[in-house]
This record gives C-alpha cells, sequence and structure tokens, in this order.
C-alpha cells in the first residue's frame, strides 16, 4: 500500500468522525442562537420583575412595621372598650 493509498484510507476513516464534529458544531450554533433569542431575553426580564418587586417591598418593610405596631395597638384599645361594655351592660 503505497502512502497515498493510506492517507485516503485514513481520511475515509476520519469523514464520520468529521461528520460528527460537524453535526455537533451546528447543534451548539442552534444552542448558541436560542440562548441569545428566547432564553436570555426571559431572563432579563424575570430578573427585572423580580428586582422591581424587591424594591417595592424594601422601600415598605418601615410601613408594613408601622402597620403591625398599629394593628396591635388597635387590638388590645378594641379588647378594653370591649371589657369596658361589656361591664355597662
Amino acid at each position: 500500500m503505497t502512502n497515498n493509498e493510506m492517507l485516503l484510507a485514513i481520511s475515509e476513516m476520519l469523514d464520520p468522525i468529521r461528520n460528527d464534529i460537524q453535526e455537533i458544531k451546528n447543534r451548539v450554533k442552534k444552542i448558541e442562537l436560542i440562548q441569545e433569542n428566547k432564553v436570555l431575553p426571559r431572563l432579563n426580564t424575570i430578573e427585572s420583575c423580580y428586582t422591581s418587586t424587591f424594591d417595592r417591598y424594601k422601600d415598605s418593610i418601615e410601613d408594613y412595621e408601622a402597620i403591625k405596631q398599629d394593628i396591635s395597638i388597635i387590638k388590645k384599645v378594641v379588647t378594653e372598650h370591649s371589657e369596658k361594655l361589656q361591664k355597662m351592660a
């Protein structure tokens, strides 16, 4: 077998591997495009929504604490008034 015949035989054996590699490259390119065009924009939307929601809750946490204290006071006053009304009745 001559060197050229050997090289040709080796080349023919490598053809399926080259085809597989090309197929993998094509699939990777499709995955990259899907990530760029579909996944990343959706992630950005989710991040934006999460961030804005977090900011709203973060800013209103002090109000929430004040409301809790107000409700606690209201409960105490209502209980006291109920007791007084029951005694008067």
